[in-house]
């Protein structure tokens, strides 16, 4: 999946030189992502350094306080005036979201409908399909994550790896160009995290381009294009992912493997 030739890699998504503080505390400090079409890259490094809150600013779902996102050669989160950097509003910025999918860590699904009626109703809202084209089109990803069975269930009856699923299925009804999965795995019981890592991986096998903040090494080293190694805000280490994380070049990437003790798939 990855570019070879260096010369005709354009990036999908581009960030440069992204700030972002809550009150005194600096928790991104310049970063700067290229992610190329169809490629994975997993975000990895200890909690608090930055991951979610990068991720999310790719999203609009934060606001940066410095810095360029561009998705698909489109300015995220303002506008270009002249040559100066205008924010958009918060309608105009959710605009800019319909492009982008989103998975978080606790799957966010509206309790009081039905997974059928999770999955159909921002693309009937937004995207302005009509009913029957949105139920086949959840029909398609529900049989996908290996749910076609639960469409009228309620996400109280449903395990949570069954709503994370749901979730996945949601956010691709809206055909999304890019992916993000924030921590994706991190609310679920350990038996129910294969489930989930099974849809992923299928998901990279079908070239979807995805941004994934995730703690599961093994899953990054199988499946990841490229990670990104975040420390206090910064990445101290980006490359391929097997490279990075088999021999990692930085004393702050070795020290954040050392505390789990994944497997190699081969």
């Amino acid at each position: 999946m990855m570019t070879t030739n260096p010369h005709a890699y354009s990036p999908i998504i581009r960030l440069r030189n992204i700030q972002k503080s809550f009150g005194h505390r600096r928790v991104l400090q310049g970063v700067d992502l290229d992610v190329g079409r169809g490629e994975v890259v997993c975000l990895l490094g200890p909690s608090g350094s930055g991951k979610s809150t990068l991720l999310r600013s790719i999203n609009c779902l934060e606001k940066i306080d410095r810095g360029v996102i561009e998705v698909g050669g489109r300015l995220i989160g303002h506008e270009l005036v002249g040559r100066r950097l205008r924010e958009l509003t918060p309608r105009q910025a959710r605009a800019h979201r319909v492009d982008i999918g989103m998975v978080f860590q606790a799957f966010n699904l509206f309790p009081h409908l039905t997974v059928l009626q999770n999955i159909i109703e921002a693309p009937i809202a937004v995207r302005r399909l009509t009913r029957s084209e949105a139920v086949r089109r959840a029909d398609s990803l529900l049989s996908m994550v290996g749910l076609s069975g639960r469409a009228h269930s309620y996400p109280r009856e449903l395990s949570g790896g069954q709503k994370q699923r749901v979730a996945i299925a949601r956010a691709l009804a809206m055909q999304p160009t890019v992916m993000l999965f924030d921590e994706p795995t991190s609310a679920l019981d350990p038996e129910l995290v294969g489930e989930v890592l099974t849809v992923l991986k299928d998901l990279a096998a079908a070239g979807m381009t995805m941004v994934v903040v995730t703690h599961e090494i093994s899953f990054a080293r199988e499946v990841a294009d490229k990670v990104a190694i975040l420390d206090e805000g910064k990445i101290v280490e980006f490359g391929p992912a097997r490279q990075v994380i088999e021999c990692p070049g930085h004393d702050r990437t070795r020290s954040f493997l050392s505390r789990f003790a994944w497997k190699a798939s081969d």
